[in-house]
């Protein structure tokens, strides 16, 4: 059973010695992704409602590049900066995740890479 690295340039590429996913079998794993703009490598300006737009945008390159989607998620850990955010957060979360949304976990986060106010990783299926 081996591992398989998955990268796409849809996504932020990695800001550390990271991969943006790793496929084993039928189950994708991603790195937690912050709202960086894949084009500039920038922290994308906003508020939590943008900031996690862009969040989920960026998942959601990472787990097409797999073979998956956002239907496939099945888990998901989310981190914000200020948990008071969480309506708010939850308002464009469930924007994405429409039908049958993923387990979750949510936590308030001492502080994110490049000063990010939220950042989402998850499990999916996948094609094999």
């Amino acid at each position: 059973m081996g591992k398989e690295v998955i990268a796409t340039s849809g996504a932020p590429a990695a800001i550390g010695p990271y991969s943006q996913a790793i496929r084993v079998q039928n189950l994708l794993f991603t790195a937690g992704q912050i709202p960086l703009d894949p084009a500039t490598g920038k922290l994308v300006e906003g508020d939590i409602r943008v900031q996690t737009t862009r969040v989920l945008q960026n998942l959601e390159a990472v787990l097409t590049a797999a073979g998956s989607s956002l239907g496939n998620v099945i888990k998901t850990t989310c981190f914000l900066a200020n948990l008071d955010d969480f309506a708010a957060f939850n308002e464009i979360y469930a924007q994405f995740f429409t039908a049958q949304p993923p387990a979750r976990s949510t936590v308030q986060a001492a502080r994110l890479p490049a000063g990010a106010q939220v950042e989402v990783e998850c499990v999916a299926l996948c094609g094999e």
